[in-house]
């Protein structure tokens, strides 16, 4: 097992100055030597905890978090990346503050940041919302230091917007750099990113986005599978043959879910709303148009129900690689005959893999303290070494 001299001899071979005093929103505008840094500045941290070395560098300040959307495990891990830095949380809640009122963006932005660190927003719900409402808070805040109102800048964090999920992609694919052994053994492997069955409508786009935006960055060789109808965002289709290209890795898109299981060395099923109805969904929104809403509801509730068959099975899970793929889910999942009748994987699959899911869940708060931390320190390498020497225990004597 590494310990904390390989994770600061790997950071030594990485240009990841650019992450200093930076925000984080798209996993495609960072370079593979600072995605490579995040990943190694997550497990050097989870190492020092696991050790009871406190990683706490901040003896004060605020994380604020902002959800526009409901969360559990995004929530929960900003949290505690905040606590694992020594940073408190206080949540934003916009139905609680003057924002109901008319307070701007920039007043509101300016307001919380006094002694906060680092910002965490959740925006995924409406196409051309999420990510620019982070850059408008980020822009705030940027002037308000500069202006000297804010006695330092806090860096923004994505927890999810409408085009990518950094944290929790990020966070899988550190479950699959520690399963297979290194960022190097994922090139080459194959990846099916598979659109599956859900009772329900308007799930964000950002999980398969993030998917296939960062996994072609490894030299991976990515299927996005789904049901004619369903694309993604043709930019992001657009970064991901890109990416392949660079790196050696490949793109393609297929309307048949077992085509992409077949010796899939990694199976990522889970439902998404069409990119088409999303927008559609945005400018109902817009428009105050609610009939207009249940109308749409209830068409893609329908077009769902015509692709029940693209279900996560055990009969598919033997085509891919051995038979043994490693099954991805963001969480929660649509378990069939558990949560609801029919959905996207069943539960026999599941329950086999519950363990494995559970372990790459526990991995997003600490890319999210990483995101943080490589972002607050000039020279990460030597904070890390003074975390360890200063050898403070995190409980007990």
């Amino acid at each position: 097992m590494a310990d904390l001299q390989d994770y600061l001899k790997q950071l030594e071979q990485l240009d990841y100055s650019k992450l200093y005093d930076s925000d984080f929103f798209l996993t495609w505008e960072k370079s593979l030597d600072e995605l490579k840094a995040i990943f190694t500045a997550a497990d050097a941290l989870r190492y020092l905890r696991s050790h009871n070395i406190s990683t706490k560098q901040f003896d004060s300040g605020l994380g604020i978090s902002l959800f526009r959307d409901n969360s559990t495990r995004t929530r929960f891990s900003f949290a505690s990346a905040c606590n694992l830095l020594g940073l408190e949380v206080q949540d934003l809640d916009e139905g609680k503050s003057q924002i109901a009122h008319g307070e701007t963006v920039r007043e509101t932005a300016n307001m919380i940041s006094f002694m906060a660190d680092v910002i965490g927003i959740r925006d995924d719900m409406y196409i051309g919302k999420g990510n620019a409402y982070m850059h408008e808070v980020a822009d705030a805040v940027t002037q308000g230091y500069r202006d000297g109102i804010l006695e330092q800048r806090p860096m923004l964090v994505n927890l999810q917007c409408d085009i990518d999920h950094p944290t929790q992609i990020m966070a899988d694919t550190l479950h699959l750099i520690n399963e297979f052994g290194g960022i190097d053994k994922l090139k080459g492997k194959k990846v099916a990113m598979s659109w599956a069955y859900s009772p329900s409508y308007g799930k964000p786009l950002s999980v398969p986005q993030g998917a296939v935006g960062l996994m072609t960055r490894l030299g991976m060789d990515v299927v996005l599978a789904h049901p004619e109808g369903y694309e993604i965002m043709p930019e992001v289709e657009t970064v991901a043959r890109n990416n392949a290209a660079a790196t050696g890795g490949s793109f393609k898109v297929t309307h048949d879910m077992k085509e992409a299981f077949a010796d899939a060395d990694v199976v990522y099923p889970k439902s998404w709303a069409p990119f088409a109805a999303m927008q559609q969904r945005t400018d109902l929104y817009g428009a105050g148009d609610f009939d207009g809403i249940k109308t749409l509801e209830k068409q893609l509730l329908q077009q769902n129900a015509d692709h029940k068959d693209w279900e996560c099975t055990e009969d598919l899970m033997k085509t891919t690689r051995d038979g043994k793929a490693i099954y991805l889910h963001c969480l929660p999942a649509d378990i069939s005959g558990v949560s609801c009748q029919e959905g996207e994987v069943a539960a026999t699959v599941f329950d086999r893999y519950r363990d494995s899911l559970y372990k790459e869940a526990s991995y997003k708060p600490y890319i999210i303290a990483a995101m943080i931390f490589m972002s607050k320190n000039k020279d990460p390498r030597a904070v890390l070494e003074m975390l360890q020497k200063r050898g403070r225990s995190r409980f007990g004597i």
